[in-house]
């Protein structure tokens, strides 16, 4: 298979006061359609790796393609419209705006991209609302979801533009159990689907247990890659 994500020689350095290096000659390929899990300690610079993969932030040194596109040498426009077409993002915080649906918050990030839906971008959305299992709440304002739903709306709007990659910060960190597991299922469930590559940041070793693959970063570096 093609490769989702390939980095070479990736290194970052926050310049200041006193220089900081947090990411050191970082070398990742990740194939189309697989379904992995970052793994580390707070500071570990997991956080970095994501935020530079996402095209939220540049690595200092070193070549990254994502899609099959060279990200460190786009511009500021050219890396917002590959982040609308071709990336989706799930955070630990869902971030729905409180004063929209659960559907109208779905159907955002196409409207920031066309400035207005069409019939079948909203079938679409009716489509994914009712697979992540908020058909009865889909009208319902954010505020008036449970956190579980909130997350789930969440993941179906990170898949309205159809992405190829899937970037989840510990998307189920403010779950319980048994809400996990089931935000777990439903994303393995989109995987295998759909072929949308996963990179899951997790603190929770149950669900990196249950990826195919758990890449640990420390102090910088990879140092553990190892398929499950």
């Amino acid at each position: 298979m093609a490769d989702m994500i390939n980095m070479q020689k990736v290194s970052k350095i926050y310049s200041g006061a006193i220089e900081t290096q947090v990411l050191f000659d970082i070398d990742l390929k990740v194939e189309e359609g697989s379904f992995n899990s970052l793994v580390g300690q707070s500071g570990s610079g997991k956080s970095t790796l994501l935020n530079i993969i996402g095209t939220l932030d540049k690595a200092t040194k070193g070549t990254v393609e994502i899609a099959g596109q060279r990200t460190d040498t786009m511009t500021k426009d050219q890396l917002a419209s590959l982040r609308n077409q071709s990336l989706g993002f799930i955070f630990q915080f869902h971030h729905l705006l409180p004063e929209f649906t659960a559907r109208e918050n779905v159907l955002m990030p196409y409207l920031i991209q066309h400035g207005k839906t069409t019939s079948e971008i909203e079938k679409r959305a009716d489509e994914l609302l009712g697979l992540v299992g908020l058909d009865a709440v889909k009208n319902n304002l954010s505020t008036e979801m449970s956190g579980g739903q909130q997350q789930r709306a969440a993941i179906a709007r990170a898949l309205i533009n159809n992405p190829k990659l899937i970037l989840a910060d510990e998307p189920t960190g403010n779950l319980d159990t048994d809400t996990t597991d089931s935000v777990y299922r439903l994303l393995r469930q989109i995987n295998e689907e759909y072929g949308t590559t996963f990179l899951i940041v997790t603190h929770d070793r149950k669900i990196a247990e249950r990826t195919d693959r758990i890449i640990m970063v420390e102090d910088g570096r990879i140092e553990l890659d190892l398929i499950t």
